[in-house]
């Protein structure tokens, strides 16, 4: 008995080993990527193109990672990575392109096979991270969709001891943008990504209220909310 407990205690610890290795793996070769073709929150897609097999080595690599939601962050920043990563793929395979919307199904039909599943990018978005974290509004300033109106990428990869401040900059840095947060007065134009997930963002309070909890300079009280249409061309560095 206690050599069979032994064996298996041995095979479990095998098994967390290689799967800790294939994570940090993903997570190493991701930030090479990011650093290499994203440039000022845009990406350089027609170098990608050129030369897809850094981005099919990095896709690869996260084949046959495992991570589980009760490792939150590792989880949520794996998750993220893979998105930005299979947007990135889906407009290089369709390349030249002038936005992600020029693509059927880009967003909710084409499927990948990441971490053992068969999954849209859709199905990244809304099942395994906003379904699994529904407190976490923050995702939706991290999670890029190859159009200009989104918050822009970085160019590093989302990393787990790194990615509460990631989570955190890069909401600030979009709502104390005036491109992203459009103030005259009392009349402010907020980008509809607000508008389509506002359950998300009204937890605690209003749309405002959100805002202001990141805004260095505050909405007024009396402040007039209105949302500007979303731009869809395509994020691309040239």
């Amino acid at each position: 008995m206690n050599r069979i407990f032994i064996q298996t205690l041995f095979f479990l610890f095998i098994v967390t080993s290689v799967s800790a290795q294939d994570v940090a793996t993903f997570f190493g070769k991701s930030d090479s990527f990011f650093k290499e073709y994203v440039v000022n929150g845009k990406v350089k897609y027609a170098a990608i193109k050129s030369n897809p097999d850094v981005l099919n080595e990095v896709l690869n690599s996260a084949k046959g990672v495992s991570v589980s939601k009760s490792n939150a962050t590792t989880y949520q920043a794996f998750w993220i990575n893979a998105y930005n990563l299979l947007v990135i793929n889906g407009i290089v395979k369709n390349y030249p392109l002038k936005s992600p919307l020029d693509v059927a199904g880009f967003f909710d039909k084409t499927k990948y096979e990441v971490a053992g599943k068969s999954v849209t990018l859709n199905g990244i978005e809304n099942d395994l991270l906003r379904a699994q974290f529904p407190t976490e509004p923050r995702f939706h300033f991290v999670l890029v969709c190859a159009g200009l109106g989104c918050p822009p990428i970085i160019n590093a990869a989302y990393k787990p001891n790194l990615l509460e401040g990631q989570l955190q900059k890069q909401t600030v840095l979009a709502i104390n943008n005036p491109k992203f947060i459009k103030v005259n007065k009392t009349k402010v134009q907020i980008s509809q990504l607000f508008e389509w997930y506002k359950g998300d963002f009204e937890q605690n309070g209003s749309t405002v209220d959100f805002i202001n909890t990141y805004r260095k300079e505050q909405l007024p009280d009396n402040a007039k909310v209105s949302y500007y249409s979303y731009d869809w061309s395509l994020n691309e560095a040239k």
